[in-house]
């Protein structure tokens, strides 16, 4: 009864956290040309009941713009941890299932790639792949997945061992046939949980590059470049330029690792109870 009543919640609170960032997702899509109007009638407004956020020195809606930039940041996280999860998948089967000197090449790889600064490897990529939206999801994707490889290596390794995979083996069951029947979907649970903890990482890094300079243009509404233009204003008093921003975009990360940690209670029968 405990059990099932904390997969309960951690469903309901799974499903809340789902619908309130997809809904801030659309409405940021919807309100991407209407954050970049200008109106110097307003400009420099603090925060009042027609504009929550106050507007900037050009006169935009600042509420308008953090919608429009939280939305491209979790367009950008979602494609980026997508296609670092599948790189982290497909490297970590490998790994464990082609023998020990892929499994060399491949560790060498993940240890290569975890020594560098995330937020140096992710700018250096960016730029290799030409900025932009482009490049900042390659950089995010490329950098991102090497945690979850392990982690997806060592469940093969241990899996590999299993009584029924190695009766499989003995009777000549092909490789690729016991990843895809018997692996793949052991491995569900951890790849979706991993797959959504990528999400903020690859939010807070895109955020960071871009802020720096090295990640989406300038006209585009993006929360780093939000920020980035907020710093010139604070000494001035323009408080609101920053802090709405920088806090809804710490709201959304903590969303996401909240929804990591309910997936895996929900797919763990074992910690529903926690």
């Amino acid at each position: 009864m405990r059990e099932s009543s904390g997969r309960r919640r951690a469903l309901i609170w799974f499903a809340a956290a789902g619908v309130l960032l997809a809904a801030v997702t659309v409405a940021g899509l919807l309100l991407t040309e209407q954050a970049m109007v200008s109106d110097f009638s307003r400009k420099d407004l603090a925060p009042c009941f027609r504009y929550p956020f106050g507007t900037d020195w050009m006169g935009r809606d600042m509420f308008v713009r953090t919608l429009a930039g939280l939305s491209l940041s979790i367009r950008i996280g979602a494609l980026a941890a997508a296609v670092g999860a599948l790189v982290a998948l497909a490297l970590g089967v490998a790994s464990a299932t082609l023998g020990r000197k892929t499994d060399a090449v491949i560790s060498w790889i993940i240890d290569l790639v975890m020594g560098i600064p995330h937020i140096l490897l992710v700018m250096l990529i960016s730029i290799a792949c030409g900025k932009g939206f482009f490049g900042v999801v390659a950089g995010v994707a490329l950098s991102h997945w090497t945690s979850l490889a392990r982690v997806v290596r060592g469940e093969i390794l241990q899996l590999r061992q299993a009584p029924y995979l190695l009766a499989a083996e003995k009777l000549g069951v092909s490789r690729w046939r016991r990843v895809r029947r018997h692996m793949l979907p052991h491995l569900l649970p951890q790849f979706l949980a991993g797959l959504i903890l990528l999400f903020p990482h690859a939010i807070l890094h895109e955020a960071a590059i871009t802020f720096l300079g090295f990640g989406l243009p300038p006209e585009q509404p993006a929360i780093g470049i939000i920020l980035s233009e907020s710093m010139r204003y604070l000494t001035t008093g323009k408080w609101w330029l920053a802090l709405f921003p920088g806090l809804s975009l710490v709201a959304v990360v903590v969303l996401f690792a909240s929804l990591g940690e309910r997936l895996r209670r929900l797919l763990s029968p074992a910690s529903a109870h926690e």
